[in-house]
Parts: structure tokens; C-alpha cells; sequence
């Protein structure tokens, strides 16, 4: 028995061993779940995108005949990515086979990097059950069998968090570097980073009393990176231009018709107003403007039902939505784990050092996400950028649990 927990701890000790029993965990649970439960194809909007960039070589989400117009409303990262692949493999039915196989790999790295930033405040053996709990989590696993940035952009997510907790004890220009770029493709991959980014400039500035100098320079880095897509949507729109879909979001949150995950069908009224707006390079971002005026118009003219509505957002998002029309997350491996760990992270809420200026980081990122995406229309997916720090909450919790207990004993 003693020879077994001294196997046990030595494991937990040694990095490289707990690394690679992680990663070929996450490599075998994600390739069983995505052979029975993935995306066999491309479709909707990243089947349109991909096809135009690859057919016509234009980044267009539509096109009225000849006439591509230039896509602002989805972020270019993803389709880019996808559009990488099919360069390799070609435009085919397997293609949706190649892109969640090269996503399986990074979500098999994430739970390694989720090590490396929970190893900044727990200990290995603590780190490394985490780890593996955070790699075998349902809806972790089942992300990269979806054709979705959520892969992606989960792996920059906790990347960039890991790197910019280094900031204050490491004096590196690479890793100004590191983080600017990393910033910039987050920022272009999901437009709700763009808030967490300037969030974690002005947590740094006060904080962690980084130099100025160096945070300017990292946001020079930042501005770089994303510059050439800038540039892309100066040239065609004649001013400068990061994303659109604004107003559509809005709306697709706040109709009469919208509940937690939100309402995509158009009323005949609102058909009629898109149906006159003018068919040129302009059109996405006027078509824009009509979305965002009439969901302006809907929540003036009930603001006490959006105001409770947006409150359930923030409790569905935190637990899990009950409601949810998507038949491959209303199931036990879904709302069970959610549950539970949302319910337990509360209990690391009370607990957690709160002292610790880096726990209070992730912790006011968290929350963060939470009211960001609450404010629009909210699916299953999303839960998967809150998880991590749901888990970091709940090994405080236990960790406040085993220390009390040693104490007693």
C-alpha cells in the first residue's frame, strides 16, 4: 500500500511524466468522442466563407451575383484556419475530418498549459489532478469535435493568461512579444477579448505596477499584429474598421421571441428593412445598423423584461442553461459536471486567497466573461472559456478542505 501512494505521489512530482499522461488522455478521449459525436462537414456560415476564399479568393461571408461582399461579421482567425487545411487537403467532404484533427492536438495541449498557470498558485500533485480532471471535463472533450473557434480560441485564452501572470517577475522582451502577438490574434479570433485585453493593460498598470513603457510596447506589438487585417478593411470601407455584426447580436439577444440562447428568425417588419438596404460593399455594416436600431426600438419599449432576461443569462452561464434547444448538450454529461462545478467553485468564491493580486486576476476575468457574453445571446459552447476558472475555484475549495482537515488531525 505504501510502495502504491509512493508511485502515486512520484508521478505527481515528475512534470514530464504527468504532461504526458495528460496528453495522451486528452489525444484518446477527444478522438473516441469526435469519431461518434463530430462534425462530419462544414456548414452555415464557415462552409460559405471557406468556399468563397478558396473558389473566388475573397473573404466573403455572401455575395448578390458577381458582387462578393467583404466579410466583417466573422473574425477572420477561424476561417483563415480552416481555409489553411483546405489548401492542404482540398475543399472536400473530409475536410471538417482534417480541421477537428488538427483541433484535437490543441485541446490535448491545453490542459498542459492549464497546468502550467494553475502550478502559480498549488502544488504539483494538486496541479496535476486539475490538470487531468480539467482534460477529462465533457464539454472540454467535446469541443474540438464541433467546427467552431472555441478550440482555438480557448488555447490562446489560457496561453496568453499564463504568459501575462509572468509580466511582473520576468524582465524578457520575447515575452512582451509572446503576449502582444498573442493579444493581437485573440483579438481576432473573438471580439469580446478585446475587452479582457484592455482590462488585463489597466490590472497590470495598477496591480502589478508594470512598467508603462513596457505595456505600451507590448500594445504596439498588439497593433502590429492585427494591422494587416486593419489595413485589408481600410482599403475597402475607407475607414478603419476591426469587426461588424454588432447590431445583429444585439438584436439576436434582445427580440420578443429571445430566451437565454437567443431568436435568429426575422419578423416580416424586419425582413422589409433589410430587403431595402442597398446591395453594395456597405451592405454588412447597413444591414448592421438595422439589426441594432430594432433592437433598440424592442428593449425601450420593454426594458424590465431584457433587464431579467440578461439576469438569467448570468445564472444559465455560471451553472448551465436548462433551456437550451441544442439536443447534443441537453444531456447528463453536460448539465451534471456543469452543475456541480459551478456549485462548488462558489463555495472556492468564499475561500480563495484574497490577498493573492494574480487569484483576484483570473478571478475578475472570469467574471468578466461572464457579464460580456451574458449581455448576448448565449450558447452551450460558451461555457467552456468559464470552466477553467470554475476549476481553479474548486481546487481552492478542496485545497481549503485538506488544509483545515490536517490541521484537525
Amino acid at each position: 500500500m505504501n510502495s502504491l501512494i509512493t508511485t502515486k505521489n512520484n508521478i505527481f512530482e515528475s512534470q514530464k511524466k504527468i504532461f504526458l499522461i495528460i496528453f495522451f488522455l486528452s489525444i484518446i478521449s477527444r478522438a473516441i468522442t469526435a469519431y461518434f459525436f463530430g462534425d462530419k462537414t462544414l456548414q452555415n456560415e464557415w462552409l460559405f466563407l471557406v468556399s468563397n476564399l478558396y473558389n473566388h479568393d475573397t473573404f466573403s461571408l455572401i455575395n448578390f451575383g458577381d458582387l462578393f461582399i467583404p466579410n466583417l461579421w466573422m473574425p477572420p482567425i477561424y476561417g483563415y484556419f480552416i481555409y489553411i487545411h483546405a489548401l492542404i487537403f482540398g475543399l472536400n467532404e473530409n475536410l471538417a475530418s482534417h480541421v477537428i484533427v488538427t483541433q484535437i492536438f490543441l485541446s490535448s495541449l491545453t490542459p498542459l498549459i492549464f497546468y502550467r498557470l494553475i502550478s502559480k498558485f498549488f502544488d504539483k500533485k494538486l496541479s496535476g489532478i486539475g490538470a487531468i480532471f480539467f482534460s477529462l471535463f465533457p464539454l472540454i472533450v467535446y469541443s474540438p469535435s464541433q467546427i467552431s473557434s472555441a478550440t482555438i480560441y480557448l488555447f490562446l485564452l489560457l496561453t496568453f493568461i499564463d504568459q501575462f501572470l509572468n509580466l511582473s517577475n520576468q524582465k524578457n522582451i520575447k515575452l512582451n512579444i509572446v503576449i502582444g502577438l498573442l493579444a493581437g490574434i485573440l483579438i481576432l479570433t473573438r471580439r469580446d477579448f478585446l475587452l479582457i485585453y484592455f482590462f488585463s493593460i489597466f490590472y497590470s498598470l495598477i496591480f502589478f505596477k508594470i512598467d508603462i513603457k513596457k505595456l505600451i510596447f507590448i500594445c504596439l506589438v498588439s497593433l502590429i499584429t492585427i494591422s494587416p487585417y486593419l489595413a485589408r478593411n481600410y482599403i475597402i470601407f475607407e475607414k478603419l474598421i476591426l469587426h461588424s455584426g454588432f447590431g445583429y447580436n444585439v438584436w439576436k439577444a434582445y427580440n420578443p421571441e429571445a430566451k437565454v440562447e437567443g431568436y435568429y428568425i426575422q419578423s416580416e417588419e424586419l425582413k422589409q428593412k433589410i430587403d431595402k438596404v442597398e446591395k453594395n460593399i456597405f451592405y454588412r455594416i447597413n444591414e448592421d445598423k438595422v439589426y441594432l436600431d430594432q433592437a433598440i426600438e424592442y428593449i425601450k419599449e420593454n426594458p424590465k423584461k431584457y433587464i431579467s432576461l440578461f439576469v438569467k443569462r448570468l445564472i444559465s452561464f455560471f451553472f448551465v442553461d436548462l433551456e437550451s434547444t441544442q439536443k447534443n448538450y441537453y444531456n447528463f454529461f453536460h448539465i451534471v459536471p456543469n452543475f456541480l462545478i459551478s456549485l462548488i467553485s462558489l463555495f472556492g468564491l468564499i475561500v480563495f486567497p484574497k490577498k493573492d493580486k494574480k487569484y483576484i486576476y483570473l478571478m475578475l476575468v472570469m467574471f468578466l466573461l461572464i457579464f460580456i457574453y451574458s449581455l448576448f445571446a448565449l450558447l452551450p459552447r460558451y461555457k467552456v472559456y468559464v470552466i477553467p476558472f470554475q476549476l481553479i475555484l474548486t481546487i481552492s475549495f478542496f485545497d481549503y478542505l485538506k488544509n483545515k482537515l490536517s490541521k484537525n488531525y
